[in-house]
């Protein structure tokens, strides 16, 4: 019976985890998005990061009745609901394409982002639940690394559908056939994205029942603004906040930064590197360009995947907290070198960001839940409420590298991981709240 029950709780985790892997690759086309829109409809930093803003302000929207959702329907049938609001953003997107259409475009990214909102306040506690209590820091850093992967993966595509022939330097105008070529790319990511969640929906609804006799109980819809009145619920949203604003907005500004002639704009350099030149596919011509700048944004994220893979040994071996201070240290570090430092060098440092930004969420995630004496429906909500960070931080970024270039605008990033130390160091000090574990696991 215990190897039958054991067996189960593997399954059901594999089946959580592949939604992980499928709102990281929707995410993160978010990116070349963000370029693509600057050249295809001529708007300045601060517009293009409205579709940031659009995609990541559902989750303040959202978060909240997405809890209330999950402790109501339970957790399998919020999936559900949450692919189903997935599958209406893309057709969204694809009308938004089709009418080149910008207001549909930041309607269609809300749509989407509030399907992956539902998905996540449902997916990340029953990860970190489908099992041992002690290594949920683990299996949360494992889901992450196949959500890192989905990440790796979409700014190749959407660089290669999205930013053909698209340049957004001063100076330069988009042709007519240009804009026309970007706008079909657009289209035919989000028709693909479109089926393989309808895919991915079949899929889960036939592992629904595994799921389902793993999975821990549900809570009750009272007390979802129970986290409010907890203190360390509230210093883990402000954590969130700051680490997902920082994440997104360097995600959003990477191919633009790389792009720039101060950084890779005029240098060939990235391309002497086996592996991410392969990626880039020089064009031929000297320089970086956008669409080459934009598949090398993949290597961010990559380095988030490489990261969590490393991330999920080290929990096993040494305390979470301390771990997640000495990455953020070099994550403000490598911001500032870019920010003080500048020139080519800057363009490998601010790639290899994502690989101290590996562990943050998920740990930062796990350590709140651990010391949040609110309902874990609860403090899930809240926190992911403060993904609404990745609306916010990266308008901040987008005025300053308007007024002083896209290298300097990573103090800002610099100062969130500064503050997200503070966090870290504070969290080794703090108790963890004794639960029932019979209500959080299953072993």
């Amino acid at each position: 019976m215990a190897h039958t029950r054991h067996a189960g709780t593997v399954l059901a985790f594999a089946a959580v985890t592949t939604l992980f892997f499928a709102w990281g690759f929707i995410t993160s086309l978010v990116d070349p998005l963000v370029a693509a829109v600057k050249g295809i409809f001529s708007l300045t930093d601060v517009q293009a990061q409205a579709s940031a803003f659009a995609f990541f302000f559902a989750y303040f929207v959202v978060s909240l009745p997405a809890a209330a959702l999950v402790a109501r329907l339970k957790s399998v049938n919020s999936i559900l609901v949450a692919l189903c609001t997935m599958i209406g953003g893309c057709l969204l997107m694809l009308a938004a394409a089709n009418l080149a259409n910008y207001w549909l475009v930041l309607f269609g990214l809300f749509v989407l982002a509030a399907g992956i909102t539902v998905l996540q306040v449902a997916a990340n506690p029953l990860a970190a639940a489908l099992g041992d209590p002690r290594h949920s820091h683990l299996r949360l850093t494992l889901s992450q690394t196949f959500n890192s992967f989905g990440t790796f993966l979409g700014p190749l595509l959407g660089a290669h559908l999205f930013l053909e022939g698209v340049e957004v330097k001063p100076g330069t105008v988009i042709s007519p056939a240009v804009r026309a070529e970007a706008l079909a790319g657009i289209d035919m990511a989000y028709l693909w994205i479109c089926g393989l969640i309808a895919a991915l929906a079949v899929f889960f609804w036939l592992s629904r029942r595994v799921v389902e006799r793993a999975a821990p109980p549900s809570g009750t819809t009272t007390g979802l603004l129970a986290a409010f009145t907890s203190k360390w619920a509230l210093f883990g949203a402000a954590a969130i906040f700051l680490y997902v604003g920082a994440e997104v907005a360097i995600g959003t500004q990477m191919a633009l930064f790389l792009n720039d002639n101060a950084i890779w704009g005029q240098s060939d350099a990235a391309f002497g590197i086996p592996l991410l030149g392969y990626a880039m596919g020089s064009d031929g011509v000297p320089g970086v360009s956008l669409q080459e700048a934009g598949k090398a944004v993949a290597f961010y994220w990559g380095g988030a995947m490489v990261g969590r893979a490393i991330g999920s040994a080290l929990l096993a071996r040494l305390p979470a907290a301390p771990l997640l201070a000495v990455f953020t240290v070099v994550a403000a570090a490598m911001c500032l070198y870019v920010a003080l430092v500048g020139g080519v060098s800057a363009g490998f440092v601010a790639l290899s960001i994502g690989l101290f930004n590996s562990i943050m969420f998920p740990v930062i995630f796990t350590l709140t839940l651990e010391r949040s004496d609110a309902s874990a429906e609860s403090t899930s909500g809240l926190l992911c409420t403060a993904i609404v960070g990745g609306a916010i931080v990266p308008l901040l970024v987008g005025l300053v590298s308007q007024s002083s270039g896209y290298a300097f605008a990573l103090v800002v990033p610099a100062a969130c991981y500064v503050l997200l130390t503070v966090f870290a160091l504070a969290a080794r000090r703090a108790p963890v709240v004794e639960r029932d574990t019979a209500a959080v696991s299953i072993h």
